[in-house]
């Protein structure tokens, strides 16, 4: 399993890689807010432990971020034991919250908790919309017409990433940056022209009106969104 461990406290990054090393889990470690997000979209980590006190971006923009696209398991571990901040946390999307100082025994099992949870809940490979089968397994696009038959539609590999990511993550915002930095990598965070581009594209192949999209839409400013039940 891929743990993205967030804090900006070197001897705890240090202490929690050794034991999860250990433990047979691939870890990766970031020390920002934003330094998070970026490995979260480039490694695509199966967990997240994440402090909540970071420079950059607080913990709790760090988790909004993250639900803005994937439905990680996040676990929260922080000195703050008020439960206002537990419950702003939980309330942003965490799964789980651990207050430090902890015991590694107690977090290590937190973890485990949540890995079952995880494999528990298998992704469905198959998303319908309009009359639109997309086939995550096999990368088959399919247009049914009113005979029921299909149709495959062919998308470049660049369409392809674009719509899986949304596909991925129905009715939920993913943010432009997360788009430009999963499909194109971390230099092309900015590349909003690239983003416009490859929409209008997808929508020309997709939707039955292109200019007026009802289920791969703009959310203005912000980033994208799939609808499935439009």
């Amino acid at each position: 399993m891929r743990i993205l461990v967030v804090d900006d406290d070197a001897q705890i990054l240090k202490a929690l890689r050794i034991n999860l090393v250990a433990r047979g889990y691939d870890v990766s470690l970031a020390r920002s807010g934003p330094e998070a997000l970026d490995v979260a979209a480039k490694l695509k980590p199966e967990l997240v432990v994440l402090d909540l006190g970071l420079p950059g971006f607080s913990g709790i923009q760090v988790i909004e971020g993250l639900r803005g696209w994937t439905d990680v398991p996040i676990l929260v571990v922080s000195g703050r034991s008020d439960s206002a901040d537990k419950v702003d946390a939980l309330d942003a999307g965490a799964d789980d919250y651990v207050t430090k100082p902890f015991a590694i025994d107690e977090l290590l099992a937190r973890i485990r908790a949540l890995s079952r949870r995880l494999l528990a809940e298998p992704e469905e490979p198959i998303t319908s919309f309009g009359d639109i089968t997309v086939d995550l397994a096999t990368h088959i696009v399919t247009r049914t017409d009113a005979e029921g038959l299909g149709t495959a539609v062919k998308l470049t590999p660049t369409e392809w990433h674009i719509l899986e990511v949304l596909v991925r993550n129905p009715r939920r915002l993913v943010t432009k940056h997360h788009l430009l930095t999963t499909v194109w990598g971390p230099a092309y965070g900015n590349e909003d022209g690239y983003l416009r581009l490859y929409l209008a594209q997808l929508r020309k192949k997709l939707e039955p009106e292109p200019s007026r999209p009802r289920y791969l839409l703009t959310e203005p400013g912000m980033g994208y969104r799939f609808s499935p039940d439009a």
